[in-house]
């Protein structure tokens, strides 16, 4: 289309090239916090837990992006082209590799120069249907093997990437993160290191809120929607029974529904848990079979109006109060 450009003013050419130069300048600056013109380093985090730990570790020296909208379940977010220019220009990328296949590649392709995978910052292991205390399940005759409790199409690469959920872990990745900014931008070494350390300690805490809490109960098995407490039933002594795998929008098989409902009598189980950003539909139509209740356990993938507190602590803290409720603590 010819747009008469024979009458654009010497000036306006001149003024626009000055821009563009600036603007190149900036991108290939050396500072650290050079991209988003407010003297901090700009990360790029992939979900709400990685968006958590950047704020917390970080404070009034970063400026934290989420590529995942609250509400959006994060499994299998497109990144949009406006992302992905978004992390060109950022200074640091915060992700967790094998949650969000196409935020792994995404970040994978960009010239981010720092890029944080918290999954090398803790120890991942791999996770079905069940996890804790039984012994993994085996497929029923007649049904194939892997076909429920696994990924449905996500690559975990065999490991549960749900290391959030337990506060050791989640401490061990904040304390990597925070050596990680040191790094990028050595000028505020010292209140990483401050703010790191601060956070380390809030998990601690909340660690012992959870070893105390359910410690005693009438019960150690908890039926959830799908596989993304395998860590956190580990590290406090429970059974996690998920109705699917890994994979939230995963379907069980009939077999699948069979022997949970048979679990839950033999267990005790009073409660199947579903969450906040995927359909209940599952959860409840087996509690309404079952003759059970039904509540929500959060696995804090995003902060919306419907989460049952205001930032990652708080929601932890009241699915320690469910589970205390659903396992009878004394």
């Amino acid at each position: 289309m010819n747009v008469r450009r024979h009458l654009i003013p010497r000036t306006a050419l001149t003024a626009a090239t000055a821009l563009a130069l600036a603007t190149l300048s900036a991108c290939g600056s050396d500072d650290p916090a050079a991209t988003n013109n407010k003297g901090k380093l700009d990360v790029v985090a992939s979900f709400y837990p990685m968006q958590y730990l950047a704020e917390q570790i970080g404070g009034k020296h970063v400026e934290v992006t989420s590529l995942t909208e609250p509400g959006q379940e994060p499994h299998d977010l497109e990144i949009s082209a406006k992302q992905r220019a978004q992390l060109e220009e950022s200074d640091a990328a915060l992700y967790l590799k094998g949650l969000q296949p196409n935020v792994d590649e995404a970040i994978s392709q960009s010239a981010v120069k720092t890029k944080i995978d918290a999954a090398t910052l803790t120890s991942l292991e791999k996770h079905g249907t069940e996890v804790g205390g039984h012994a993994e399940e085996h497929p029923e005759e007649g049904e194939e093997e892997g076909h429920e409790g696994h990924d449905h199409g996500h690559d975990h690469g065999g490991k549960d990437p749900h290391i959030w959920l337990d506060p050791v872990r989640y401490g061990e990745v904040a304390e990597g993160v925070g050596k990680a900014f040191a790094k990028a931008d050595p000028k505020h070494r010292a209140t990483y290191e401050k703010n790191t350390e601060a956070l380390v300690k809030k998990l601690k805490g909340l660690d012992t809120e959870f070893r105390n809490g359910l410690k005693d109960t009438k019960t150690k098995v908890f039926i959830t929607t799908h596989a993304a407490f395998g860590y956190l039933a580990e590290r406090y002594g429970l059974t996690e029974e998920a109705i699917s795998g890994l994979d939230p929008e995963g379907e069980p098989s009939a077999n699948r529904v069979r022997a949970l409902q048979k679990m839950a009598k033999a267990d005790g189980v009073t409660t199947v848990f579903y969450e906040t950003l995927v359909s209940d539909k599952t959860a409840k139509t087996l509690a309404d079979d079952t003759g059970l209740k039904t509540d929500v356990l959060d696995p804090i993938e995003g902060i919306t109006e419907k989460s049952r507190g205001d930032d990652y602590v708080q929601v932890m803290r009241s699915n320690l109060k469910s589970l205390r409720t659903a396992l009878g603590a004394k």
